[in-house]
Protein backbone atom coordinates (compact mmCIF):
# COMPACT_ATOMS: atom_id res chain seq x y z
CA UNK A 1 0.00 0.00 0.00
CA UNK A 2 1.40 3.61 -1.48
CA UNK A 3 0.28 7.18 -0.46
CA UNK A 4 0.68 8.55 -3.64
CA UNK A 5 3.75 11.07 -2.26
CA UNK A 6 6.52 10.16 -5.03
CA UNK A 7 9.47 9.28 -3.12
CA UNK A 8 12.44 10.13 -5.29
CA UNK A 9 13.04 10.06 -9.17
CA UNK A 10 15.01 6.91 -10.00
CA UNK A 11 16.66 5.74 -13.66
CA UNK A 12 16.42 3.10 -15.79
CA UNK A 13 19.79 2.01 -16.31
CA UNK A 14 19.45 -1.27 -18.33
CA UNK A 15 16.42 -3.31 -19.61
CA UNK A 16 16.38 -6.76 -20.73
CA UNK A 17 14.02 -9.53 -22.01
CA UNK A 18 13.21 -12.74 -20.57
CA UNK A 19 10.77 -14.34 -22.55
CA UNK A 20 7.55 -12.50 -22.15
CA UNK A 21 9.15 -10.33 -19.05
CA UNK A 22 10.95 -7.36 -19.22
CA UNK A 23 13.32 -7.17 -16.56
CA UNK A 24 14.29 -3.63 -15.16
CA UNK A 25 17.86 -2.28 -13.40
CA UNK A 26 17.05 0.55 -11.30
CA UNK A 27 19.17 3.01 -9.63
CA UNK A 28 18.00 4.93 -6.34
CA UNK A 29 18.82 7.37 -4.20
CA UNK A 30 17.94 4.94 -1.49
CA UNK A 31 19.02 1.71 -2.77
CA UNK A 32 20.89 0.91 0.39
CA UNK A 33 18.36 0.35 2.75
CA UNK A 34 16.26 -1.84 -0.16
CA UNK A 35 15.76 -5.52 0.54
CA UNK A 36 15.01 -8.41 -2.23
CA UNK A 37 10.98 -8.75 -1.54
CA UNK A 38 10.09 -5.45 -1.08
CA UNK A 39 7.23 -3.42 -3.22
CA UNK A 40 8.25 -0.24 -4.57
CA UNK A 41 6.27 1.84 -6.45
CA UNK A 42 7.78 2.80 -10.09
CA UNK A 43 5.63 5.08 -11.91
CA UNK A 44 2.70 3.89 -9.70
CA UNK A 45 3.36 -0.01 -10.73
CA UNK A 46 3.89 -1.86 -7.74
CA UNK A 47 6.86 -4.08 -8.30
CA UNK A 48 8.64 -6.49 -6.25
CA UNK A 49 12.31 -6.12 -5.82
CA UNK A 50 13.85 -9.16 -7.31
CA UNK A 51 17.91 -8.50 -6.97
CA UNK A 52 20.07 -5.75 -5.38
CA UNK A 53 23.78 -4.88 -6.36
CA UNK A 54 25.73 -1.89 -5.40
CA UNK A 55 24.48 0.33 -7.99
CA UNK A 56 20.79 -0.52 -9.10
CA UNK A 57 18.16 -3.02 -8.25
CA UNK A 58 16.05 -5.18 -10.47
CA UNK A 59 12.15 -5.53 -10.78
CA UNK A 60 10.12 -7.89 -13.58
CA UNK A 61 7.09 -6.96 -14.94
CA UNK A 62 5.26 -9.14 -16.70
CA UNK A 63 3.27 -9.66 -19.96
CA UNK A 64 -0.12 -8.70 -17.95
CA UNK A 65 1.88 -5.40 -16.45
CA UNK A 66 3.18 -4.66 -19.75
CA UNK A 67 -0.28 -4.86 -21.29
CA UNK A 68 -1.94 -2.69 -18.76
CA UNK A 69 1.06 0.24 -18.01
CA UNK A 70 3.70 2.35 -20.06
CA UNK A 71 6.40 0.28 -18.77
CA UNK A 72 6.37 -1.79 -21.94
CA UNK A 73 7.72 1.87 -23.47
CA UNK A 74 10.69 2.02 -20.74
CA UNK A 75 14.27 3.07 -22.11
CA UNK A 76 17.71 3.23 -20.80
CA UNK A 77 17.82 6.51 -19.23
CA UNK A 78 14.32 7.02 -18.45
CA UNK A 79 13.47 9.15 -15.56
CA UNK A 80 10.84 7.37 -13.11
CA UNK A 81 8.57 7.71 -9.89
CA UNK A 82 9.43 6.20 -6.99
CA UNK A 83 7.53 5.44 -3.85
CA UNK A 84 8.47 2.59 -1.24
CA UNK A 85 5.04 1.21 0.17
CA UNK A 86 3.80 2.26 3.28
CA UNK A 87 4.48 1.13 7.64
CA UNK A 88 2.36 1.33 10.04
CA UNK A 89 2.26 4.56 11.70
CA UNK A 90 3.15 6.54 9.14
CA UNK A 91 1.38 9.65 8.09
CA UNK A 92 -0.88 9.39 4.31
CA UNK A 93 -0.31 12.11 3.34
CA UNK A 94 -1.56 11.83 -0.18
CA UNK A 95 -4.49 9.00 -0.54
CA UNK A 96 -4.62 5.34 -0.14
CA UNK A 97 -2.58 4.04 -3.42
CA UNK A 98 -2.53 0.56 -3.83
CA UNK A 99 0.29 0.50 -6.83
CA UNK A 100 -2.07 -1.57 -9.12
CA UNK A 101 -2.53 0.41 -13.01
CA UNK A 102 -6.04 0.78 -13.66
CA UNK A 103 -4.64 1.76 -17.46
CA UNK A 104 -2.24 3.95 -19.26
CA UNK A 105 -3.75 7.15 -20.76
CA UNK A 106 -3.24 9.86 -23.00
CA UNK A 107 -1.54 13.07 -22.12
CA UNK A 108 -3.82 15.71 -23.80
CA UNK A 109 -3.00 18.93 -22.98
CA UNK A 110 -0.85 20.87 -20.89
CA UNK A 111 -1.56 24.38 -19.40
CA UNK A 112 0.95 26.92 -17.73
CA UNK A 113 -0.77 29.08 -15.21
CA UNK A 114 1.60 31.18 -14.28
CA UNK A 115 3.12 29.50 -11.18
CA UNK A 116 1.45 25.81 -11.66
CA UNK A 117 0.61 23.73 -14.56
CA UNK A 118 -2.52 22.08 -16.01
CA UNK A 119 -2.11 18.42 -17.34
CA UNK A 120 -5.42 17.15 -19.18
CA UNK A 121 -5.62 13.48 -19.72
CA UNK A 122 -7.99 11.52 -21.96
CA UNK A 123 -10.55 9.91 -19.78
CA UNK A 124 -11.01 5.95 -20.15
CA UNK A 125 -14.53 4.80 -21.51
CA UNK A 126 -14.63 1.70 -18.64
CA UNK A 127 -13.83 4.19 -15.55
CA UNK A 128 -15.59 7.02 -16.25
CA UNK A 129 -17.76 6.88 -13.73
CA UNK A 130 -15.32 6.79 -11.10
CA UNK A 131 -13.95 10.23 -11.73
CA UNK A 132 -15.70 13.33 -9.99
CA UNK A 133 -14.33 16.92 -9.63
CA UNK A 134 -12.59 17.16 -6.42
CA UNK A 135 -11.48 13.14 -6.06
CA UNK A 136 -8.67 11.54 -6.20
CA UNK A 137 -6.37 10.33 -8.69
CA UNK A 138 -3.13 8.47 -8.76
CA UNK A 139 -0.87 9.44 -11.98
CA UNK A 140 2.60 7.48 -12.50
CA UNK A 141 2.33 7.06 -8.53
CA UNK A 142 1.53 10.44 -7.73
CA UNK A 143 -1.74 11.20 -5.91
CA UNK A 144 -3.58 14.13 -7.16
CA UNK A 145 -6.57 15.87 -7.05
CA UNK A 146 -8.91 15.79 -10.04
CA UNK A 147 -9.80 19.24 -11.07
CA UNK A 148 -12.53 19.35 -13.56
CA UNK A 149 -13.97 16.69 -16.26
CA UNK A 150 -15.85 16.93 -19.53
CA UNK A 151 -17.25 13.69 -21.21
CA UNK A 152 -13.69 13.09 -22.96
CA UNK A 153 -11.00 14.18 -20.12
CA UNK A 154 -10.38 15.34 -17.26
CA UNK A 155 -7.82 17.47 -15.79
CA UNK A 156 -4.99 17.89 -12.48
CA UNK A 157 -3.46 21.01 -11.31
CA UNK A 158 0.64 20.22 -10.36
CA UNK A 159 2.74 22.76 -8.13
CA UNK A 160 6.05 23.44 -8.44
CA UNK A 161 7.19 21.38 -6.07
CA UNK A 162 5.70 18.32 -7.59
CA UNK A 163 6.71 19.55 -10.83
CA UNK A 164 10.43 19.56 -9.62
CA UNK A 165 10.37 16.39 -7.83
CA UNK A 166 8.30 14.18 -10.08
CA UNK A 167 8.76 12.99 -13.63
CA UNK A 168 5.56 15.70 -14.47
CA UNK A 169 8.41 17.90 -15.21
CA UNK A 170 9.11 15.71 -18.30
CA UNK A 171 5.48 14.35 -19.76
CA UNK A 172 4.50 16.00 -22.86
CA UNK A 173 1.51 16.01 -24.86
CA UNK A 174 1.01 12.17 -26.79
CA UNK A 175 2.50 10.51 -23.39
CA UNK A 176 1.23 7.99 -21.74
CA UNK A 177 1.15 7.90 -18.13
CA UNK A 178 -0.16 5.08 -15.53
CA UNK A 179 -3.72 5.45 -13.99
CA UNK A 180 -4.71 4.17 -10.73
CA UNK A 181 -8.20 4.99 -9.78
CA UNK A 182 -9.17 5.44 -6.34
CA UNK A 183 -9.93 2.88 -4.69
CA UNK A 184 -13.04 3.54 -2.79
CA UNK A 185 -14.73 4.77 -6.17
CA UNK A 186 -13.91 1.13 -7.52
CA UNK A 187 -15.66 -0.52 -4.35
CA UNK A 188 -18.74 1.80 -4.48
CA UNK A 189 -19.39 1.20 -8.42
CA UNK A 190 -19.14 -2.30 -7.99
CA UNK A 191 -21.61 -2.16 -5.23
CA UNK A 192 -23.88 -0.15 -7.16
CA UNK A 193 -23.41 -1.84 -10.05
CA UNK A 194 -24.69 -5.58 -7.94
CA UNK A 195 -28.43 -3.80 -7.62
Amino acid sequence: MFSGIVEAMGEVMAVRKEGQNRVFSISAPFLAELKVDQSVAHDGVCLTVTHIDSKVYEVVAIQETLQRTNLGTWKKGQKINLERSLRLGDRIDGHMVQGHVDAAIKCVRIESQQGSWKYFFEKPTQNDDIIVPKGSVALNGVSLTVVDESPETFSVCIIPYTYDHTIFQFIRINDNVNVEFDIMGKYIRKMLNKN
